[in-house]
């Protein structure tokens, strides 16, 4: 489990642990728990990873820096399972631990510096983490140990391990004027983020400032200057950690790696410069030739998931355009999101490469996924591994993507393939559903301009549009005809007054039910506003058609209205139009409709 499931940090580790997972006949899978396009695990914080995703697969967990709480591996522990974390000492929660020994790498990068007449030096970390407090412990032990007193003015915190933080150190070492000769870094990228800021600003290193990193990253050989560097093996960090799962120990175990300090020239020794030979030089352009194929890649993905609409996402159609092997994505049914508690059900939705036989459509709990067919097709001796990692954005969590790949180890943490997939296919869903959402409330506008709110009749508008196209028929076809109905309720504003505007909406809602029940498809069923409604009779099948709809009409307003649990009574008066040769203007047989209607009504008075 590690917060991103690649790179030259954590990629390195899993690579460690796979190579030895191969020799002892083991398999590994890697979780990311951060969410996929984080910009660093130092700025994202830790994880509210809960989930027991795979648990029923696994023999044990292996949890990287900053993966989860402790609380989680308790879980993990409770339902059986032996957990060992890698940099930080959790035997207090029952877990064996794999620990780089930061002191002595540090103490001795600190007494090389001082061999080289440096009194004045500094240290610079992000101090909120249990490894880097490890190394500045290191720091003072070794100034310490040759009489020299830690300057608590030569402390600088970074706020992350990356360039910026080293940035920030270089700023304020500028601002003081330069009060340190020398100055050990918490990581490499740190350091080099100090150098080049320096180096922009006019300060030469090492003959202004000697500077030291921690890590020994591949970028550290090739520099300029060359960095120096504490060197912790990754790999060996690794292995030990699986070790330490095979053993699956009583008792937990800390167990320490060494750290080796590797002088370059940052730190004033003159290295003669780069070893060049065949075998090196072929591997470099090796790598150099698949970073350039993981960049090509991502920009394949960011134009097929967010730029393209040919394919569907959720089919991972768009894997082909990546080195995996086989791929699974399950999201949570119907689309609700369970309490990050528990072991919730997902729903397989799409595969890529048949996903190892598995079915669209099949829920299983999150502890099995992913299908257990996937692993049978990560070829470990070639660098393969299944990934899982959360499909999820900072406004929808959809579930998870689980694939079968390459372990990539030299890229920066969170530049991997799996991030930016389960990124890229999280923005790419988010968009889908915003567009759906968009499309939706378009039509619910559309169709609020064109209703009436109450009965949802089409209004005045959507009436108009549909007698001028009972108009354009009349004209095309000879013979066409279409009749007009104007409806009054008669007694209506007695229901309003004896019992309230809202049993008069209900009373107008059902009398609405019951015309709709009358007519037919190609008839329409207007409201006008008030008690008045509007029926068009868009083909008279015969001659009178229109005065037997009438009829049927005022038949079934007839008929008492349950309103409330009150029996209700009212009638209806109609003016009918109706269109004749070389007559079908609209609004002329609306005008005679209407005057009808009101004859209609003071007949309905007199009696």
């Amino acid at each position: 489990m590690s917060p991103f499931v690649g790179g030259d940090y954590y990629g390195a580790i899993i690579a460690g642990a796979n190579d030895a997972a191969v020799a002892g006949g083991d398999r590994i899978m890697a979780i990311q728990t951060l969410d996929p396009g984080a910009h660093s695990a130092d700025r994202a914080g830790l994880p509210d990873f809960r989930r027991p995703v795979s648990w029923r697969h696994l023999a044990g967990l292996i949890v990287l820096p900053g993966a989860v709480h402790t609380d989680y591996a308790r879980g993990a522990r409770a339902a059986g399972l032996p957990v060992v974390f890698v940099g930080h000492d959790a035997t207090d929660a029952g877990c064996s631990a794999v620990l780089a020994d930061n002191r002595s790498g540090v103490r001795e990068a600190v007494a090389h510096l001082i061999g080289h007449g440096h009194e004045w030096i500094g240290f610079g970390g992000h101090l909120a983490h249990f490894d880097l407090r490890e190394r500045h412990e290191g720091y003072r032990e070794g100034l310490l140990a040759h009489g020299i007193v830690p300057r608590p003015e030569l402390l600088f915190e970074t706020g992350d391990n990356h360039e910026s933080g080293g940035e920030a150190v270089a700023d304020a070492l500028i601002r003081g004027g330069m009060p340190a000769t020398a100055v050990v870094l918490g990581t490499d990228r740190n350091a080099i983020g100090l150098v080049q800021r320096l180096r922009a600003a006019g300060y030469a290193v090492p003959g202004e400032l000697a500077v030291v990193g921690f890590d020994d990253i591949a970028d550290a050989t090739f520099l300029r200057p060359s960095l120096s560097s504490v060197r912790q093996p990754l790999d060996r960090i690794g292995a030990t950690a699986y070790e330490l799962v095979r053993e699956s120990r009583a008792e937990p175990e800390a167990r320490h790696v060494p750290t080796i300090f590797l002088p370059r020239d940052s730190c004033g020794c003159a290295t003669g410069g780069l070893a060049v030979n065949d075998e090196q030089t072929r591997r470099l352009f090796a790598q150099v030739q698949y970073l350039q194929t993981t960049l090509n890649t991502q920009h394949e993905l960011g134009i097929e998931l967010l730029g393209s609409r040919e394919h569907e996402p959720r089919t991972l159609a768009w894997l082909g355009d990546t080195p995996a092997v086989a791929g699974v994505l399950a999201m949570w049914p119907l689309g609700v999101v369970p309490e990050p508690a528990g072991d919730p059900r997902l729903e397989i939705v799409g595969t890529y490469q048949g996903g190892a036989a598995a079915e669209p459509g099949r829920e299983m709990p999150i502890s099995e996924f992913p299908p257990s067919g996937l692993f049978e097709l990560a070829d470990g001796a070639a660098g393969n591994a299944v990934f899982v990692v959360p499909v999820r954005s900072s406004t929808n969590d959809w579930g998870l993507l689980a694939a079968v790949g390459r372990i990539q180890a030299t890229t920066p943490p969170g530049r991997e393939l799996m991030n930016q997939s389960g990124a890229l296919l999280a923005a790419a869903l988010d968009r889908q559903a915003m567009v759906a959402s968009l499309r939706d409330k378009e039509e619910s506008l559309r169709s609020a301009a064109l209703h009436d709110h109450l009965t949802g009749l089409p209004n005045r508008v959507l009436l108009e549009d549909r007698l001028d196209q009972a108009q354009l028929r009349a004209t095309r076809q000879p013979g066409h005809r279409f009749a007009i109905l104007l409806l009054d309720l008669d007694g209506f504003k007695a229901v309003n007054d004896s019992l309230g505007h809202a049993a008069g909406d209900q009373l107008l809602i059902e009398v609405a039910r019951r015309l709709l029940g009358l007519l037919r498809k190609s008839d329409t069923v207007a409201r006008l506003g008030g008690d008045e409604f509007v029926v068009l009779l868009d083909g008279i099948a015969s001659p009178g058609w229109q005065n037997i709809v009438c009829e049927a009409i005022t038949s079934s307003i007839a008929e008492p209205f349950e309103i409330d649990g009150r029996s209700v009574e009212v009638g209806v008066s109609i003016g009918v139009a109706v269109s004749a040769e070389g007559v079908s203007d609209p609004d002329h047989l609306l005008r005679e409709a209407d005057a009808a209607m009101y004859k209609a009504k003071e007949l309905t008075k007199r009696r």
